[in-house]
């Protein structure tokens, strides 16, 4: 299955969005930055609990605003969500290639979003430093996308490289030397 071909399929953003949530999350980007932009994006959040735009709005928000356990909850959520509508296993690590077949076969689009929400949840784990829960689903991911298309599989390789260089482990805790 080619994940990067988007010519026969429906994307999240084209769901439809009540006007009101749509132009809290035009609020929000226009106040990105301010106390407010996170209380629009909530707001359109209530109004709008299932629609897939607002959760990224919000994921988006949290991961630049460095608020990285909220954004791993947006992104969980999202996965939560689409996994639903796709007949998929609450537990991502439970999908197997015939759950897969059959979810592309309902919505590729939804599906895609799926699998990017599972990349994001990776990201933001490896940015919390829970490297192990993070290489579980890129694993899985790069398992599903046997061509890589979704980079699942480099990330992998890249984490795995870091992790295997011995100038990137942290020192023993017993071994530092402290200046009184």
């Amino acid at each position: 299955m080619d994940l990067l071909d988007f010519s026969d399929c429906k994307l999240y953003f084209e769901d439809e969005l009540p006007a009101e949530a749509e132009h809290l999350i035009a609020q929000a980007a226009a106040e990105y930055g301010e106390a407010g932009a996170e209380l629009a994006l909530l707001r359109a959040l209530l109004l709008a609990p299932e629609n897939l735009s607002v959760l990224v709005g919000l994921y988006r928000y949290y991961f630049y605003q460095h608020r990285l356990d909220d954004a791993l909850v947006v992104a969980e959520r999202a996965m939560q969500l689409s996994g639903r509508h796709l007949g998929l296993p609450g537990d991502w690590n439970l999908i197997d290639e015939a759950q897969l077949g059959s979810a592309a076969a309902n919505s590729f689009g939804l599906l895609r979003f799926y699998l990017l929400a599972l990349k994001a949840a990776s990201v933001v784990l490896l940015r919390l430093g829970r490297i192990p829960e993070s290489r579980a689903r890129l694993i899985k991911l790069a398992g599903l996308d046997s061509r890589d298309q979704l980079g699942a599989g480099k990330l992998l390789e890249v984490v795995d490289e870091f992790q295997s260089d011995p100038e990137n482990e942290l020192p023993h805790p017993e071994l530092q030397l402290v200046a009184a």
